[in-house]
């Protein structure tokens, strides 16, 4: 079923809608060999392509369905309930088409790789972090350098997500040799100008389907592929709040399933003595309401930068009180996870822990444990507290 209209403008209900069938038909199917296999959800990313889903967050004029922040994280939190490793692979790729579509649509390039990406429905990576910078996204050693219209870049990546799948990737590196290591550009290589060069597997405990491999990656291409703002504009408007948001929306959506799986544990054992409520019921409203609190919290951040994106002149994101509220859902998503995975696991009991079973909760709780290592919380609370002394 089509969710994209004729008149190019999409339906959410409609798109979510479609989006729970495909995670019911195809992701969920296949999630237990892509995380027992460590591959990449290859059926879950044909079926999204054909529903020009890696493209929704392209405006209307270039021919995506021109969803919107909010949107994109209600869809993230739909297949976070089926395969968390296809939500974080669909999440991290809408950062980059945010980061394009937000910052780099006045160049003629870009327009015309907006349309690129509508029509080929390309698969964009990221290459943030680098061997020698201690996971600072914020800091490179590498740089780009340019020579006439031309451009060559070589990096040391420990990181690039689903890169030897992905038709492009967005680079971040020192805009020149002679730059600061935080005064960064953000570079777009495609797969057909660039070399990439097997530094480290992945074989993580969990997100295993994310392909999580290490590289090298060498490339050149045209100087026009260079988003036309510094990285520091791009990483303070849209990479870290737009990532946070689709992240803590997918990790809602992951221990939504959990608790669904809790209680349909509680209700087989309600079956067997009608007339007593089992304790497990009650451990099922406790972490019901954890899970209340969670989305309320997500539902209320993403609200807010919403009204961010919304307001261009809107100098809001530039404050101390954004960038605490993104790293507090941050931080707060990502242990709220695993508290309610493992609350949901033990009313579930062995039936939970067991991998052979329908309530199986193993994936879960090894996808749930990543969420504080992505941008460590221990990094991200550093930088909350340092903003705190200085808030006015």
């Amino acid at each position: 079923m089509s969710t994209f209209t004729s008149d190019h403008h999409a339906d959410l209900p409609a798109v979510l809608e479609t989006l729970h069938a495909i995670g019911r038909d195809i992701v969920a199917p296949n999630a237990e060999s892509v995380d027992r296999e460590a591959r990449f959800p290859t059926e879950a990313f044909d079926a999204l392509k054909a529903q020009k889903y890696l493209s929704c967050y392209v405006p209307v004029e270039y021919g995506g369905m021109g969803l919107s922040l909010t949107d994109v994280t209600r869809m993230c939190e739909v297949l976070g309930q089926y395969c968390a490793s296809t939500a974080m692979v669909f999440a991290m790729h809408q950062i980059q088409v945010a980061c394009i579509v937000d910052h780099a649509l006045g160049a003629p390039f870009f327009q015309g790789y907006a349309r690129e990406m509508v029509q080929h429905q390309y698969l964009i990576a990221s290459a943030t972090t680098e061997l020698g910078i201690g996971g600072d996204v914020r800091s490179s050693i590498c740089a780009v350098q340019v020579d006439g219209d031309r451009f060559t870049l070589e990096k040391q990546a420990p990181v690039i997500s689903y890169g030897a799948m992905a038709d492009a990737i967005l680079v971040t590196c020192r805009k020149n040799a002679d730059a600061s290591p935080s005064d960064q550009a953000q570079v777009l290589v495609r797969k057909a100008d660039v070399t990439l060069t097997r530094l480290a597997p992945w074989d993580a405990l969990g997100f295993r389907g994310t392909c999580s491999e290490g590289f090298t990656l060498k490339s050149q291409g045209g100087a026009e592929q260079i988003l036309p703002v510094p990285y520091a504009d791009i990483h303070r408007r849209t990479m870290h709040p737009f990532a946070h948001c689709v992240w803590s929306s997918l990790w809602l959506g992951l221990a939504t399933d959990a608790v669904q799986r809790a209680r349909t544990a509680v209700r087989a054992e309600a079956r067997k003595n009608p007339s007593v409520t089992p304790i497990s019921a009650t451990r099922l409203a406790e972490v019901d309401n954890v899970l209340f609190s969670m989305r309320g919290g997500i539902r209320q951040t993403v609200a807010e930068y919403q009204r961010v994106l919304d307001d261009p002149s809107s100098e809001a994101a530039s404050g101390f009180a954004f960038a605490i509220a993104i790293n507090s859902l941050k931080l707060t998503s990502s242990q709220l996870v695993v508290d309610i995975v493992g609350k949901a696991m033990l009313i579930c009991g062995i039936a939970g822990y067991r991998n052979d079973s329908k309530l199986t909760l193993g994936r879960h709780l090894r996808d749930a444990y990543g969420a504080a290592l992505m941008v460590n919380n221990d990094r991200i609370l550093g930088q909350s507290a340092t903003m705190q002394i200085v808030q006015r």
